[in-house]
């Protein structure tokens, strides 16, 4: 059986867009086996996969790249998705074991190009960049994975994640608050998401504020999460990590994007362009990764009334209805 290590330990979204491409390649290949090196905490983006794929989870901060190293076996194949300095020094490592390693090309110039105004177009999907990876490693992936959904009528309430990595992607939280009031007063059940306990405070306020809001921030593990996500009619986040989990449960994603752009390629895993919400400016996009100050001191990119956003909400959720 031949045997591949596939690498890559941060960040969450980009974890997360992984999962559904090594599905679909240990679908597609039932006689390789797969394992699969990332941080423990991600264990349930990998939960229910085809008997061919492993799972091997490490504390990057407990761990040492001698000890992670030490710990791995013999590989034919390393797919590295990931392409920083640890990455690389654990496929040279498996290369002098006999593997054949390839790694993933991130598509730096052409994002640069993107991020400074000099081109305007879609730039390569992430998971299509993963893809690559398994195709020069003689393991090509030949169809999409989709999700599965269970029925609409199945599904009910909104949920909303608020927050991101950094403050370009992040929409004016009184606004947010005010689009919870909005759900609220036509009776939509909303859940909350978030990270941190400033972000959970913040959210347990308006959960106590607006009738049929619910906090779960701080309360639930990954795996639960994606099992509220699974249940919701539609999640609104921003451009970050919970867009990608609700991707990858097949939940529609009404998502919010300021300073950086969906054409970066890091759109949700089979969500669409069209439920982006987004101001079509000059200086967008400004950065990759929305950590980048915003140039008028103003982020004009997050200039969204919340009515506007609301309203997007409002017929999101009757189309599912």
């Amino acid at each position: 059986m031949k045997r591949i290590l596939v690498i890559r330990f941060s960040a969450l979204g980009d974890v997360a867009m992984l999962a559904p491409v090594v599905r679909a390649a240990a679908e597609q290949h039932p006689e390789t086996e797969f394992t699969m090196l990332t941080q423990q905490r991600f264990k349930d983006l990998f939960a229910e996969m085809p008997a061919n794929v492993r799972f091997h989870g490490v504390e990057l901060k407990l761990q040492s790249l001698r000890e992670i190293i030490r710990g791995l076996g013999k590989y034919d194949y390393v797919a590295d998705m990931h392409s920083v300095i640890r990455s690389i020094v654990i496929r040279n490592a498996m290369r002098l074991r006999g593997a054949r390693v390839a790694g993933i090309d991130k598509g730096r110039w052409e994002k640069w190009l993107l991020t400074h105004g000099l081109i305007h177009r879609p730039l390569k999907h992430t998971t299509e960049r993963y893809k690559e990876v398994f195709s020069r490693i003689e393991t090509p992936i030949k169809y999409r994975y989709n999700t599965d959904k269970p029925p609409t009528n199945l599904r009910s309430g909104v949920g909303i994640a608020p927050f991101a990595a950094h403050r370009g992607k992040i929409y004016p939280i009184e606004r947010m608050e005010r689009v919870v009031a909005l759900l609220s007063s036509k009776n939509i059940p909303v859940v909350l998401f978030g990270g941190g306990k400033s972000e959970q405070e913040i959210l347990d306020g308006w959960a106590g504020r607006y009738e049929g809001v619910e906090c779960v921030a701080g309360r639930k593990t990954m795996h639960e999460e994606l099992e509220i996500m699974q249940g919701l009619r539609l999640m609104v986040t921003m451009d970050s990590g919970n867009m990608h989990l609700a991707s990858l449960v097949g939940t529609r994603v009404l998502s919010i994007w300021g300073a950086t752009h969906p054409y970066a390629g890091f759109l949700g895993y089979g969500q669409q362009e069209s439920d982006c919400i987004q101001r079509n400016l000059p200086c967008r996009p400004c950065s990759v990764y929305g950590n980048k100050k915003c140039q008028y001191g103003d982020y004009r990119c997050l200039d969204i009334p919340a009515e506007e956003v609301a309203e997007r909400i409002w017929k999101a959720y009757e189309d599912r209805a």
